[in-house]
């Protein structure tokens, strides 16, 4: 090799070394220092009771694996407060351990806090449910509960045995009052809990949800259960494009009618926004002991549509719906100021049956639909990585070219 051009080399070699190890450095230690500081996010909290303890025979399934990548953007891993570039100050009184802020229609994230922390849904698992029903089951099919569906573990809505109820007047017993009683009798008529629960399962893996794991159809604790606020808005996401789901979360009251001999069911909303909140879409709460207050609620307000899911709240010192309410304006405001998503819902096939990297929707108009499948599918590599290469692909080239000049130079 010519003397010039190991000069050359050598002269470049140093402080592209240097270049490089400080360039690589952080953007290899990146992702897995932020997998590290969210571990804990694997698994929601240590029950409090005993209503996660399987029953004999039956183990404790492991954690669901965490995604090398978070799922719906790099920024969604953050184990913290989620926000855009000089977003004003959070509204005080939020006591939930996380939350995202989603737009309805376009799937972008607003803002959030510990988006991806593994937590408990209680009913708002009935969300999933209730996507499962108005995907496999006709609004106008009868439905005849058996003795143990209407036996449940209350909080329910009162259907009885052998009477005979339609699936949309049972959906709306669901999503207002949150009747374990309908959601037990439909998952007999999706073949039984297990079965219920599995279909839940695989629509939640088909539509991106990978954080959630249902062990009852009715959102009551058991073995395993989990899910996350990104999660929950995913399903709410896809559940508010549903007009059954849509129409039932938005009716302020109702009444099952009288049928077989039994008295008719007037049922009431449980979310206390629903005509209270400007623009209120509806919405739909929970409670357990290990999860601790849940919500999600969505609204409507300048040609815009927001919704918000909470996790692990607390009533005090003020309301969860308030709390809710405050973080929508605080969304709205961000909306109106035009500041940039912090993430995006992933989309994803609701119906098929292939796996969810493989059969995406197409994203609705103004939703940055590139900009997700690139979140969902990253470059293993990175661009950082490319442009690294490039850089050195055109230097050891130059490197070539001045070598070559100076050999000539030398002859002549």
């Amino acid at each position: 090799m010519h003397p010039a051009f190991v000069r050359s080399l050598r002269a470049i070699a140093a402080p592209l070394a240097a270049a490089l190890v400080a360039v690589s450095v952080p953007v290899a230690l990146a992702v897995p220092a932020q997998a590290q500081q969210c571990t804990e996010h694997a698994a929601p909290p240590a029950p409090v009771d005993t209503s996660e303890k399987p029953k004999p025979g039956q183990t404790v399934p492991p954690p669901l694996p965490v995604p090398a990548q978070p799922v719906g953007g790099e920024r969604l891993g953050s184990c913290g407060t989620v926000l855009p570039p000089g977003a004003p100050a959070l509204p005080e009184g939020d006591t939930s351990a996380s939350w995202v802020v989603q737009d309805l229609d376009s799937g972008a994230i607003v803002a959030a806090k510990d988006p991806h922390a593994r937590e408990r849904p209680a009913s708002l698992i009935k969300t999933l449910l209730a996507l499962v029903v108005v995907t496999e089951l006709k609004p106008d099919q009868v439905v005849v509960p058996t003795k143990e569906d209407a036996e449940q573990e209350c909080t329910c809505v009162g259907i009885a045995a052998g009477g005979h109820y339609t699936v949309d007047q049972l959906l709306h017993g669901l999503l207002m009052h949150s009747g374990n009683d309908v959601a037990h009798a439909f998952a007999t008529v999706l073949g039984g809990v297990d079965a219920a629960t599995a279909k839940m399962n695989a629509l939640a893996a088909r539509i991106g949800a990978t954080d959630t794991r249902a062990a009852t159809p009715s959102g009551l604790d058991g073995p395993g259960m989990s899910t996350s606020a990104y999660d929950l808005s995913v399903i709410f996401h896809y559940a508010m494009k549903q007009p059954e789901f849509a129409q039932a979360v938005a009716t302020k009251a109702y009444t099952i009618p009288a049928v077989d001999g039994k008295p008719a069911i007037p049922v009431f909303n449980d979310n206390k926004l629903l005509g209270v909140y400007p623009g209120f879409l509806g919405g739909k709460t929970g409670f357990t002991n290990d999860a601790r207050h849940t919500y999600v609620g969505g609204a409507a307000r300048d040609g815009k549509r927001l919704a918000i899911v909470m996790m692990r709240a607390e009533q005090r010192p003020t309301r969860v719906v308030d709390q809710a309410a405050k973080l929508l304006d605080y969304g709205f405001a961000l909306e109106k100021s035009g500041a940039q998503p912090v993430g995006q819902i992933a989309y994803h096939s609701l119906t098929t049956e292939s796996a969810p990297t493989a059969d995406r929707e197409v994203a609705p108009a103004g939703s940055n639909s590139a900009a997700g499948a690139a979140t969902q599918q990253p470059d293993a590599f990175g661009t950082t990585g490319w442009v690294l290469t490039l850089i050195v692909l055109v230097i050891i080239i130059a490197g070539f070219v001045i070598g070559y000049r100076r050999k000539r130079s030398a002859r002549s």
